[in-house]
């Protein structure tokens, strides 16, 4: 039998968070402080299998003795450091963050969007009707997923996960400045003519649903599309001896979509092709 080896226990760190002394291991975040707690910090562009960006700024915490508000999605816990994460002023810049996106893009598909608009009572639309939109139709140019940019925030995950944080592929990248910022194939070609091998390792990584299963995008145009009535099924791909897990989301007896779970040591939520979007198959009744 092989051994497996373990990892070096790692120090515990003691900081104050929000007035109570608080220990985590050594190395995380001031995010995972506080989901170990139970504090419900707001987060849109941070995700568990991707180095964060600091892009949504909506996690900020106010550090005491820094000048500036610090994310607490990429901020270190350190030792004798004194952190609150409901203040005024978080809770004021956490506000503006979300009203600038709510006034900016579609974020009605954006799990918690509209409970945290709501609790942090931001108006997104005292921007006015002209507030910059993409304003573009959902680009459907393949049969596997589709890009709808309106319900982007530019949190770059996508870029990530098809970049050098996994996949390598490097089809898609921010192109633009300022308003006029957006993510695209090179010369804005479509999926099929780009490096995209349509792994789906993008709409895995998306906290919009500006990428989303071409099943999923029709079925919400339909007005069928209900989360709650979908059962979870995690199974193990049967395409190659790699062993990735693939969990199997089905709703009225059809598979919709396909995920991977994080914690997996084989996938960390990635797939390939086969294993994202070949199960037609499993559907075929003749």
């Amino acid at each position: 039998m092989t051994a497996v080896p373990l990892q070096p226990p790692r120090r515990l760190v003691t900081f104050t968070l929000d007035g109570e002394e608080t220990r985590v291991p050594e190395g995380s975040t001031i995010l995972d402080a506080c989901r170990s707690a139970g504090r419900d910090v707001p987060t849109l562009c941070q995700g568990d299998t991707l180095t964060p960006k600091n892009a949504c700024r909506v996690c900020v915490v106010e550090v005491e003795g820094a000048r500036t508000l610090a994310p607490a999605c990429s901020r270190r816990a350190e030792p004798g450091m004194t952190v609150r994460t409901d203040t005024e002023r978080a809770r004021h810049s956490r506000k503006v963050v979300l009203e600038l996106l709510a006034s900016s893009t579609d974020l009605s598909t954006t799990p918690r969007a509209a409970e945290w608009i709501e609790e942090y009572e931001a108006e997104p639309d005292r921007f006015g009707t002209d507030a910059a939109r993409v304003d573009e139709q959902p680009k459907v140019d393949n049969d596997l997923y589709v890009r709808d940019y309106d319900k982007c925030i530019l949190c770059y995950k996508c870029v990530d996960a098809c970049g050098e944080q996994w996949q390598n592929t490097f089809a898609i990248a921010v192109s633009g400045r300022g308003f006029d910022a957006r993510i695209s194939t090179e010369h804005d070609a479509a999926l099929p003519d780009s490096a995209c091998v349509f792994c789906g390792n993008c709409i895995e990584v998306c906290p919009t649903g500006a990428l989303s299963f071409s099943s999923e995008f029709g079925m919400r145009a339909a007005g069928t599309w209900d989360e709650t009535a979908q059962t979870r099924t995690t199974t193990v791909c049967a395409y190659c001896g790699v062993g990735c897990n693939v969990t199997l989301h089905v709703q009225d007896n059809e598979i919709v979509k396909v995920t991977s779970p994080h914690d997996n040591p084989v996938t960390h939520g990635n797939l390939c092709i086969k294993g994202r979007f070949g199960f037609q198959h499993v559907q075929n009744r003749d």
